[in-house]
């Protein structure tokens, strides 16, 4: 062993002492979720700096480099350098509309540049994790006009859609589906129209967001049970009850759940190639390795567990009501706005939402079920649920007189009804053993206590 150096035994000064006393001992901060011990949200290390939170997925594909290297200063180059062209290109710039709709297409497309390359990684990487990023940006973006226009009358913002679309401003009429409902072959086919296509495309959609059969059938029950409680408003909303249960259910929504589910299941088995560009050989394997970029990276099957406990039931419930009015929101807004139901606006709400859901619900699923890596809930899900949110802000505050007609009494009753069976379900499911189990650790306590 070493003798101790002579600075070691100097004595240590008044200054240094009192210093010594008046600062507490660092005590090292413990560290969650190790050695079995259960992790909980309050848990989450957050020491770390908000630039340093790491994404749900690996940041790189190590297969082809070159895709994922940072190029943030040739971006903005290049970004300047056009939009230095097109701001100094007199032909482009002429007075009047087109002068404004270039200014305004030239900030929305800045404001997503500095999306892709500014915002934070979400939980994919395929085909790009930049993609990803473009489409929160998309989203936010629509947030904004949202929290704008929810600040004006129906009127004005009727107004406004007229500056996207000219056409737009014209009241439109309502049609009702429930007109003939015999039961006949020709009925039936009569009543099939491009919107069945659109049915079937949407529930394959949401088979892929959400992941589980049984989440998608009470969605899709849920769906026609609020249509028959809203059709006093909305009359496209009276169908036929084999449109409903038949041709909607049956065809259209299990057919797209069951393509969809379908598609789950080939990506979780899905064989994944590691290799790079360089080490792949022939011009057919290098095409098929391109080609694959456009498919999930990974994929995780998800297990709900709504019965679990209380965490997951909410999770749950919260999510099949976000997914309700997420898709109830569309036909209050074409009703109100006036626009229809094929209108480019309406179309390019649904795809967006779509994109929005598939990131956002696999960080939901992952807050709530590792939240060792989930720190925090994810900018997708948190966005989106803003989203939707604003959009029924918007719906509650036009709707004020344009819906004359009161609510059924056999609805109230329904929603006051299903309300009840939601509370009393996890208060006997997981509230009595809870109370049970604290009283039993109180009784034991007194025992030990009078002893």
């Amino acid at each position: 062993m070493s003798a101790p150096d002579d600075s070691d035994l100097s004595p240590t000064s008044p200054t240094e002492e009192s210093d010594l006393l008046l600062s507490p001992s660092a005590d090292p901060e413990p560290r969650p979720g190790l050695d079995g011990y259960p992790v909980h949200w309050y848990d989450a290390d957050r020491t770390e700096s908000y630039t340093r939170i790491e994404p749900f997925q690996e940041k790189q594909d190590t297969s082809i480099e070159f895709f994922y290297s940072p190029i943030t200063l040739t971006v903005l180059g290049v970004a300047m350098a056009i939009l230095a062209y097109v701001a100094t290109t007199q032909d482009v710039l002429e007075e009047g509309r087109d002068k404004r709709r270039v200014g305004a297409y030239a900030a929305i497309a800045g404001f997503l540049l500095f999306s892709m390359i500014q915002f934070r990684d979400g939980p994919f990487i395929r085909p790009h994790p930049a993609f990803w990023l473009v489409v929160l940006g998309i989203n936010l973006l629509y947030e904004l006009a949202l929290v704008f226009l929810l600040f004006q009358d129906l009127g004005s913002a009727r107004k406004m859609m007229t500056f996207i679309d000219p056409n737009l401003g014209k009241p439109l009429p309502e049609k009702n589906y429930a007109e003939n409902c015999e039961f006949t072959l020709e009925n039936v086919w009569n009543a099939v129209d491009i919107f069945c296509l659109a049915h079937a495309l949407g529930w394959f959609g949401k088979a892929l967001i959400l992941r589980d059969y049984w989440f998608c059938w009470i969605l899709s029950i849920a769906f026609e049970l609020a249509e028959y409680s809203l059709q006093h408003q909305l009359p496209n909303f009276g169908e036929c009850w084999w449109d409903h249960w038949v041709l909607d259910v049956l065809i259209c929504n299990w057919l797209g759940t069951y393509l969809g589910m379908k598609t789950c299941q080939y990506f979780e088995v899905k064989h994944y190639e590691w290799r790079g560009m360089r080490q792949i050989r022939g011009f057919r394997s290098k095409t098929k390795r391109v080609l694959t970029q456009f498919s999930p990276h990974d994929f995780t099957a998800f297990n709900w567990e709504g019965t679990v406990d209380f965490k997951h039931y909410f999770t749950v419930v919260l999510l099949l009501a976000v997914f309700l009015a997420a898709e109830l929101n569309p036909f209050y807004l074409k009703s109100l706005l006036w626009m229809e139901p094929d209108h480019p606006i309406v179309i390019a709400r649904l795809a967006g939402i779509f994109l929005c859901g598939l990131p956002a619900v696999r960080e939901l699923y992952q807050y709530i079920n590792d939240p060792r890596k989930a720190k925090r809930m994810g900018q997708h899900v948190w966005l989106l649920l803003a989203t939707i949110g604003t959009e029924l802000l918007a719906i509650i505050k036009w709707s004020k007189g344009q819906y004359p007609e009161p609510t059924p009494t056999f609805v109230k009753s329904a929603w006051a009804v299903g309300g009840l069976l939601l509370v009393a379900y996890p208060s006997l499911r997981f509230g009595v053993p809870s109370m049970r189990k604290y009283v039993r650790r109180q009784k034991r306590k007194n025992e030990t206590k009078s002893r």
